[in-house]
């Protein structure tokens, strides 16, 4: 049997086809059974918000720990003032990594770095 950690690198173009709810059960499931999950396209920030929502009634004394979650800062809308004020577009999210919060925990996080450590431990 291989010892070690599972990573699930999880394409935008999946993400795209899910609903908030199939995209939360999705990483959940992964990381409930000590996977890492990395994706190429953050969560919106409401999709963050029911994440943490849903893993909370999951905690348990004894079982699951929670989530470890990073993501890179999200770039800010380019056009400005103007741009900001008649609409202009979303600021896209970026990357995630999300893990069990007893086996992930992040070292650094910058703009375009995030440095964590995965332990195997379970």
């Amino acid at each position: 049997m291989m010892q070690g950690v599972q990573i699930d690198l999880i394409s935008a173009e999946r993400l795209d086809k899910l609903t908030m709810m199939e995209k939360i059960h999705l990483i959940l499931d992964e990381v409930m059974e000590g996977n890492i999950v990395v994706l190429e396209k953050g969560l919106a920030p409401e999709e963050q918000s029911k994440l943490i929502e849903v893993t909370m009634r999951e905690i348990s004394p004894d079982g699951f720990a929670g989530i470890e979650m990073e993501t890179y800062p999200v770039k800010e809308a380019q056009g400005g003032f103007l741009g900001k004020l008649f609409g202009g577009r979303r600021p896209e999210t970026r990357l995630t990594v999300i893990g069990p919060a007893n086996q992930l925990k992040t070292l650094r996080k910058d703009k375009d770095l995030i440095s964590a450590w995965v332990s195997s431990s379970r």
